[in-house]
């Protein structure tokens, strides 16, 4: 009889009412139930100022639920201090609009995880940096400033910074907003790749949720599950299949369709 290996969820919670960042009286998703399990994607859809941010960040760990559970790799978020620091490093996030400094060149942005969190020079976090670089297409941009480039290449900037310290667990928030076609393109394929398993990143399947405000670009046969907020709720839709086969309302705005006669 061959062993049954258990796997641990990536994230679970129960009951868990999300409040937003900016003000945490307000709920912005409430009772949220969701497992995530190892190298799973996860595409979660709503409409602007659904709460799909909020979400992100508590999925994270880098908020507390206001009521119910949320547990990022086993751990309460609210538990982790200094001394559970190589838990936080096993989650990457990807914020709206890429977050970089501006003081500093691209190459700098994406070393300074090494920097901080590995206690590398300069000239060593730079040199795995390049890397990295280089499989995003991002090597003719390394001493250049964020503020100097397309919002296209400051998004894969802030992608490679995420990566750098190879996580477990990455997290997207609206990676696809405001991107041209062929980066678009690119980042779906990549984001594939990292689920396949990626060689840089030890061959293992990355466990990722991406939020949207548009389900089309998703469009997948395999492997990607898929969410929707609406009205503070929380909803499970399914595959792909089951996304196309939905009749809810919000799936179908979701996906640019008229929705179906009221009855």
């Amino acid at each position: 009889m061959s062993e049954t290996t258990f796997h641990p969820a990536v994230i679970e919670m129960k009951g868990a009412d999300v409040c937003a960042l900016r003000d945490g009286a307000l709920t912005v998703v409430a009772a949220v139930n969701w497992t995530v399990a190892p190298g799973e994607f996860w595409v979660v859809a709503g409409q602007q100022h659904s709460g799909k941010s909020d979400l992100l960040m508590l999925a994270a760990g880098l908020m507390t639920p206001a009521r119910g559970s949320a547990r990022v790799f086993g751990c309460d978020p609210e538990a982790l201090g200094e001394a559970q620091i190589a838990e936080r490093l096993r989650v990457g996030f990807v914020f709206a609009g890429g977050q970089l400094f501006n003081q500093l060149s691209v190459q700098e942005n994406v070393a300074l995880p090494l920097r901080y969190q590995k206690n590398l020079s300069a000239a060593e976090a730079g040199r795995v940096a390049d890397v990295l670089l280089e499989m995003l297409e991002l090597t003719p941009f390394a001493h250049v400033h964020p503020a100097n480039l397309a919002v296209n290449w400051r998004q894969r900037a802030a992608l490679a910074r995420a990566l750098i310290l190879k996580p477990e667990l990455l997290l997207l928030d609206n990676p696809l907003a405001r991107l041209g076609g062929r980066h678009r393109a690119w980042l779906l394929q990549f984001l594939d790749e990292l689920g396949r398993g990626q060689a840089w990143f030890g061959g293992r399947p990355m466990t990722m949720i991406a939020s949207t405000d548009d389900l089309r670009p998703w469009h997948d046969e395999g492997k990607k599950q898929f969410a929707v907020l609406r009205e503070k709720n929380f909803a499970v839709v399914g595959s792909w299949n089951a996304v196309r086969a939905s009749g809810d309302h919000a799936v179908k705005e979701l996906l640019g369709e008229p929705p179906g006669p009221t009855l």
